[in-house]
């Protein structure tokens, strides 16, 4: 219960921020160049940067043509652009751009002849290509501010993943170092339980040695007894210190079993805040990309 109200909250703060696509509206207007104005048509272009479409439409009305797009006081005229999606033949353009604060605003006068423009006197013909060709162009605008969104919100997406993937393998490794830890454990006890025999062994056949050494004995067998007891000595030296090499590495895994112990929970929980998280994220990046998949079909 208590993960499904967090992951409502996650997804509540990350639907905050989010935006939705808005419309992209097309629509007759005018123009004022100087002292004339003529008829145009505004098409507005939302989310995006006034530098970005400044660019792109300069690349656009450029492109083509040697003619260049001479910009004066925000106005701007190109002599001789060539859009084939409006007529094959060169056309005179004008056009003014305005930055709004969650839109551009973009007005366009297409000049045909000269005093001859494109609008709804003139027939309904060029003017659907005229707001057409606007409109295509606004929305490829609009579908790179809103792909670079969805690809914004998937890094996030994917970042989350990738700290959810390196929790999981810590996991294993934490997991994989208990049971090798406890193996060593394992094998280590046996290592004991054979090293206490040996020293218990050796400890009651030095002490019967040392009685026999104590009797009257002949110096040969007296000779050799004492050098079977030095055996005995170093034998019960060795297992001494093998008991207690055993012991260290017990002591040292069991102490690392607690470490991985006690760091496991926390692994697991911090594993379940990213996974509401990652739920709310990929709820957010869905939105994204239905964003997308709407303005595609403008």
């Amino acid at each position: 219960m208590k993960s499904i109200s967090t992951l409502i909250i996650l997804l509540s703060l990350s639907f905050i921020g989010l935006k939705a696509q808005k419309p992209i509206t097309v629509s007759d207007d005018s123009l004022n160049f100087g002292k004339v104005t003529m008829p145009g048509i505004t098409v507005t272009i939302p989310e995006v940067k006034y530098e970005v479409v400044l660019k792109a439409w300069t690349r656009e009305l450029q492109s083509g043509t040697k003619s260049k797009l001479v910009t004066e006081n925000n106005s701007m005229t190109i002599f001789g652009a060539r859009i084939k999606d409006i007529t094959p033949n060169p056309i005179n353009v004008y056009s003014k751009m305005v930055n709004l604060d969650t839109s551009v605003l973009l007005t366009v006068v297409f000049e045909l002849k000269k005093d001859q423009y494109i609008e709804r006197a003139s027939g309904e013909t060029d003017l659907s290509k005229a707001k057409n060709y606007l409109k295509e162009f606004a929305k490829s605008q609009y579908l790179d501010v809103a792909k670079d969104q969805a690809d914004a919100e998937d890094k996030k997406l994917r970042d989350l993943q990738k700290d959810l993937s390196s929790l999981e393998k810590d996991k294993s490794r934490l997991q994989r170092s208990i049971e090798s830890s406890n193996k060593t454990i394992f094998s280590e006890n046996e290592n004991l339980a054979i090293q206490k025999n040996e020293l218990q062994t050796t400890s009651d056949e030095i002490i019967e040695q040392n009685k026999l050494l104590g009797s009257p004995l002949a110096d040969q067998v007296k000779k050799e007894k004492t050098n079977y007891l030095n055996d005995l000595e170093k034998r019960k030296k060795k297992a001494l210190k093998a008991i207690e090499s055993s012991q260290e590495k017990i002591n040292k895994e069991n102490s690392e079993i607690d470490k991985a112990n006690a760091e496991l929970p926390k692994n697991e929980k911090m594993q379940e805040q990213l996974n509401e998280k990652i739920g709310a994220q990929q709820a957010v990046y869905q939105k994204y990309t239905d964003k997308v998949k709407t303005i595609k079909a403008y």
